[in-house]
């Protein structure tokens, strides 16, 4: 009993804040000005305690597996929704359903939780639709916008179409292989045609997840029709749950096939680079912005990937950590604009600087990082990325990585300009900031900058591998 809860610890935070939320709800309830800095102390102390007394160990014959590294990611993945508390403060207090909304979220982020720690592919399948189910409901969480129902129903069937070819790839494997244990799986993995058939399959549903180019089409009208909670949760925690998973599974699972995914990671992540920067130039909501900015974002992390050894997995994951500063950081600025103003263009930012220079500030920090400028720490994130893929020696992939790096400027520098050196065109009117959302932006902007020039950042996680 004591090695499960030991082991267990991170789900068991979040299962007992959920099961607290909804007994809360049975009784009188509180306020929601009272009840969400009580929900973010909660968050903050379940992230401490997972960041400093991570456990190693196994449970349920291999099924459920944890580690010092896995333990990291999780407490990223706390930081990003405790982040998301504070930036979004404004709106959850606003909201009619705070309670179901917090209870969704973090349900989605216990999925994330097990899908991490997954040794079995019926859990990480049974994980991937905990932590998806719920997101689609709080897409639709803007019960009075019909863009927010488009959004809910478009999560629905492309995530439905996604979880059929996982299943169907993971039925395939269970057929020719005669197990579900990932420690088993990879002796008996071959490079069959049925077997390379199964596993394109679940490439496939990782790519859905991912919003790699050619599965990406869902992406911009989900993080556009969504409440920016939700936009910022998809575009950081989801995405960073499935990209951890992602590396995990490649490099020890699916390792005899090696050559095969090598291949596709290539093709994806050009693609995925290109596509991304290209229908990001021409955005002018701020959502659709950075919905094909994390679209290519995620170009890197393919190419980081390719590496296919410890560096791969130190650069992903420093790669996150970092992406969930500035991310956050330009998501939680924007949000605190919509919600003060209901604008979401990026024509609506211009002038912005005169009135609000605080808050442009954080935004072109934040940008600079996304771009990879330095000393912002997203260009060590991608340096790294750069680095990991370069050392299989593929270096006509690095050069086009790098050329995608130059085109991002001119989309993340349009939105500076913006906000520097344009003209006022009409007001955008008094901001409000909440004492939560200063913390958080601040939070952010010393992510950015720290997590680059602290060096023992990047050298940790690797000792954690």
């Amino acid at each position: 009993m004591g090695i499960f809860l030991n082991y267990m610890k991170p789900e068991l935070m979040i299962s007992l804040i959920i099961f607290l939320l909804l007994i809360l709800k049975l009784g009188k309830g509180m306020t929601n000005a009272a009840l969400l800095p009580f929900i973010q102390v909660l968050i903050l102390i379940g992230f401490l305690i997972t960041l400093f007394l991570p456990a190693e160990g196994s449970l349920f014959h291999g099924m459920y597996r944890t580690g010092r590294l896995i333990g990291f990611q999780k407490a990223v993945l706390l930081l990003g929704v405790y982040l998301i508390s504070l930036l979004c403060s404004g709106w959850l207090k606003k909201s009619e359903h705070l309670t179901e909304f917090i209870v969704l979220m973090l349900s989605a982020l216990l999925g994330m939780f097990f899908l991490l720690s997954s040794g079995h592919l019926v859990m990480f399948f049974l994980s991937l639709e905990l932590a998806t189910i719920p997101v689609a409901a709080m897409s639709n969480f803007d019960l009075d916008k019909k863009a927010s129902s488009e959004a809910a129903m478009k999560m629905i069937l492309s995530s439905a179409f996604a979880s059929g070819i996982l299943l169907f790839g993971i039925s395939l494997i269970y057929g020719i292989t005669g197990t579900l244990y990932f420690d088993a799986l990879v002796s008996r993995i071959e490079a069959g045609p049925l077997q390379v058939m199964a596993f394109v399959f679940l490439f496939s549903a990782f790519a859905f997840k991912l919003s790699v180019v050619p599965f990406h089409l869902w992406t911009a009208d989900v993080y556009e029709g969504s409440p920016f909670p939700v936009t910022a949760f998809l575009s950081v925690v989801s995405k960073g749950a499935v990209a951890f998973t992602f590396v995990s599974v490649l490099y020890r699972v699916f390792q005899p096939l090696g050559e095969l995914w090598h291949i596709l990671l290539m093709i994806t992540a050009v693609s995925t680079l290109v596509i991304g920067n290209l229908f990001a130039l021409r955005q002018d909501n701020i959502k659709r912005f950075l919905a094909f900015s994390s679209i290519a974002q995620v170009g890197f992390i393919l190419v980081g990937i390719t590496a296919n050894d410890a560096s791969g997995t130190a650069s992903v994951t420093y790669f996150i950590l970092v992406y969930l500063f500035s991310n956050l950081a330009a998501f939680g600025v924007a949000s605190v604009i919509a919600d003060s103003t209901g604008r979401e263009n990026i024509s609506d930012y211009r002038g912005l600087y005169a009135s609000h220079p605080m808050l442009c500030w954080v935004m072109a920090l934040a940008l600079f990082s996304l771009a990879g400028i330095p000393p912002t720490a997203g260009f060590f994130g991608k340096v790294f990325l750069l680095g990991a893929g370069a050392s299989r020696g593929q270096l006509w992939l690095i050069v086009i990585a790098a050329l995608n790096m130059v085109i991002s400027l001119y989309y993340y520098l349009r939105v500076v300009r913006a906000m520097f050196m344009e003209k006022q065109l009409s007001p955008i009117g008094t901001i409000t900031q909440e004492l939560p959302v200063r913390f958080a932006l601040l939070l952010c902007v010393a992510g950015i900058l720290l997590t680059g020039l602290l060096s023992w950042i990047y050298e940790y996680i690797r000792l954690l591998i």
